[in-house]
């Protein structure tokens, strides 16, 4: 973790081709440095944050006048910070019989911010939750009498995630837990806060700033996808191929139950949709004994994606295992307790993430939590699912070498695909891939699912879910596409965006051949897309000029009524 005069050096550094996103930050007291850590943390995360500053404690103006400098401004993120501290001066203002209602009292009031600001600019909101103060009024009992303030606090932050939940827009960046973390002493100063208004220590503005820069990247679609595992001394304790499968280290007793909660978690992680993957040095049959015979073995061989056992450089295999997945190395993280072949993987591979783990397998996990490397702002059904859909993508990958001739592998298939307008059922997904396509997304424009729901009653707009099914599986939703009406003869491809999982089977032509067809059961003449360059799509550069499109400017423009159906082996369910 860099400190904050690290940080602070950022600033003085080159963000002009990082990714500019503008962000409006309020507080109720002095967010001066605040603000430099965040704009020195996104920098280590390739963001050029242009923010704007309101002045001290003038939340409720910016946001309940419209003729504000915030409106003004016009934001695509809103962080709002009200700290524990003003919290409590509000109480102690209250009437004894009002201190019962002080969370409810501050959730009307964040309730009402909410709705302003969605009312003209509808940002995201990150929002600081509220750290800890115990003013011992009451000591223990505290926790029994409603009336205290340290219960109103602890009401007030379930309440706010209970809030956040039903809020697409509105996210809680968790600063409470780095004061239970850090302790209080580190977090908050006394006598820097009588004198300046300014709650957050030096030391902790660098812990807050990459808790929001983690929500931050989330929001813009940086997530980690995929978790590389090495497996000796990494997954268990010893060597598999010396010590045997009675010898190595896991269970309930010694340095084995350090070894099994880590199982544990990286279990939970592919629960909530990460991808598990093996990256091993050793004979594969070896590797795999402790997932099919061991009993302590948490992890299982139907929870990982890929297994790569050989004797090969590993950061060739994690080549390997990157092309079968199609996602970027910068959603990669590999785990490996040896430091040089840690090292190796950083060297060549460029983007992922490998940190360096403690020598000490009893502190993995501690170590890893403080990393937070598996930020999302969203969770699916889908997700769950998502190693079958890899495994079956593996498969696929396999029988594809069978074949000579790409057509007759595509036949062989057997590929259907549901085409659906958005609708409440499937605008949550809608918005999930919108978050997280980056490599296949022609415009890159993010969605939440507010925004998903307004479209569906928007006349002037077209919406489009594909997903695609196949002999070995079903891959779900898998393409987005919205048309919007750009003038009496021309629909404008606003958004188009796939799931690299199904490149190559002919889905761009599928997609295509639909949407020229509405566009002519609507009289429209002219399909208009654009192509709008991040540091992540650059292989969709030439997308529309392989579909046939003539470049106009900066746009792509193709004649309906000239147009034949493209060679594709997809069928309509």
């Amino acid at each position: 973790m860099l400190t904050f005069t690290q940080l602070k050096k950022n600033l003085k550094k080159d963000f002009s081709n990082y990714t500019k996103i503008k962000i409006a930050v309020m507080g109720d007291t002095a967010t001066q440095f605040l603000i430099q850590s965040i704009r020195g943390a996104g920098f280590e995360q390739g963001f050029n944050l242009q923010v704007w500053e309101a002045d001290f404690n003038q939340i409720e103006r910016q946001v309940f006048d419209p003729n504000s400098e915030l409106y003004e401004f016009n934001p695509e993120i809103v962080i709002v910070f009200y700290s524990t501290h003003k919290l409590l001066a509000k109480y102690n203002k209250l009437n004894p019989e009002q201190h019962s209602s002080l969370a409810d009292i501050q959730m009307i009031l964040i309730d009402n911010i909410n709705y302003a600001l969605n009312i003209q600019l509808r940002p995201k909101i990150i929002y600081y939750n509220y750290t800890e103060i115990n003013d011992s009024v009451f000591g223990n009992f505290a926790n029994k009498i409603e009336s205290s303030f340290l219960f109103q606090l602890r009401k007030l932050n379930y309440e706010l995630m209970l809030f956040a939940a039903k809020q697409p827009n509105f996210y809680l960046c968790d600063i409470s837990s780095l004061q239970n973390q850090f302790g209080k002493t580190n977090f908050f100063q006394a006598s820097v806060y009588i004198n300046t208004e300014i709650v957050l220590s030096i030391d902790i503005l660098p812990e807050v700033a990459a808790k929001t820069i983690d929500l931050i990247g989330a929001i813009n679609g940086k997530f980690k996808k995929c978790l590389i595992l090495d497996l000796d001394n990494t997954m268990w304790g010893g060597v598999i191929g010396d010590d045997g499968l009675e010898n190595i280290q896991l269970g309930s007793l010694g340095i084995g139950k350090a070894f099994t909660e880590f199982q544990y978690w990286i279990k939970k992680l592919k629960n909530r949709g990460i991808i598990l993957t093996v990256c091993s040095k050793n004979i594969e049959s070896v590797a795999k004994e402790p997932f099919e015979k061991h009993p302590d073995m948490v992890l299982h061989l139907e929870d990982i994606a890929v297994f790569i056992a050989n004797w090969e450089n590993k950061a060739d295999n994690i080549r390997q295992i990157q092309s079968i997945l199609n996602i970027g190395f910068d959603s990669m993280v590999f785990l490996d307790d040896n430091p040089f072949e840690r090292n190796i993987v950083r060297e060549n591979i460029p983007g992922i993430t490998v940190p360096e783990l403690p020598e000490d397998p009893a502190e993995y996990l501690e170590f890893l939590y403080h990393l937070n490397l598996f930020e999302t702002i969203s969770f699916s059904n889908e997700d769950v699912e998502r190693t079958k859909l890899y495994q079956v993508e593996a498969h696929r990958t396999v029988v594809q070498k069978s074949f000579t001739n790409e057509d007759d592998f595509l036949k062989s298939l057997d590929m259907v695909s549901l085409v659906e307008p958005f609708n409440k059922f499937n605008s949550p997904r809608v918005a999930q891939l919108s978050q997280r396509s980056n490599q296949f997304n022609l415009r890159t424009v993010r969605y939440t699912e507010a925004d998903i729901e307004t479209s569906i009653i928007e006349k002037d707009i077209f919406s489009f879910s594909f997903t695609l099914e196949d002999k070995f599986g079903d891959n779900g939703m898998i393409c987005v596409i919205i048309l919007k009406k750009n003038d009496l003869e021309t629909l404008f491809i606003d958004t188009w965006f796939m799931s690299c999982r199904v490149l190559k089977r002919g889905m761009e032509n599928f997609v295509l051949n639909t949407i020229v067809k509405h566009a002519k059961e609507k009289g429209y003449t002219y399909l208009k897309g654009e192509y709008i360059p991040t540091p992540k799509n650059e292989m969709v550069k030439n997308h529309y000029f392989h579909l046939g499109f003539q470049q106009s400017a900066d746009y792509w423009i193709l004649n309906v009524m000239d147009y034949k159906n493209k060679k594709c082996f997809i069928s309509t369910k």
